[in-house]
């Protein structure tokens, strides 16, 4: 599969789990309506009252960026790693390490990129994150798919000599 040259062509992709998907976003719009539940019939002081229609608000707006984020499918190419939709998350060259131990600061069921240059700030809840010159790729996705993933990432960087 690495002897293909062609640049476009897509090497691996993982796509969030549809069982972790329905627990995480079902989870955070119980959380939310159970909150908002509270403030509206046991009131507490209004100060009290407005914290907890603020997290149940919260909780709703995390939950629809989660099923956003968690809807598309990330590709890895000879050059790229990108999403579904177009976003490029890292360039391959861009790559200068690859951390999937068990005591990484990385996402669960996945690994971390460690790239040569910052990027903007990115939170895609359950799929990815980016931290300066860290990539977190992970959360709700099988474990198979982003260890597949890993092990393509570490043989393009051993083509280029990096360990």
């Amino acid at each position: 599969m690495l002897n293909d040259q062609d640049p476009n062509t897509v090497l691996a992709t993982i796509t969030a789990s549809p069982g972790r998907r329905i627990l995480g976003i079902g989870s955070l719009w119980i959380l939310s309506l159970m909150v908002i539940y509270v403030a509206i019939v046991q009131p507490p002081e209004l100060g009290w009252q407005l914290f907890l229609f603020v997290l149940g608000g919260g909780s709703i707006w995390i939950a629809e960026l989660m099923r956003r984020a968690t809807a598309v499918t990330l590709e890895l190419t000879r050059e790229e790693l990108r999403d579904s939709m177009g976003v490029v998350l890292a360039r391959i060259d861009e790559v200068t390490g690859l951390d999937r131990g068990m005591f990484a600061f990385k996402p669960s069921n996945g690994f971390l990129l460690r790239l040569d240059n910052k990027k903007p700030r990115a939170w895609r809840p359950g799929l990815w994150w980016s931290l300066g010159s860290r990539i977190g790729i992970g959360g709700m996705t099988p474990a198979h798919e982003a260890k597949f993933m890993a092990e393509i990432i570490a043989n393009l960087l051993a083509e280029r000599g990096i360990d």
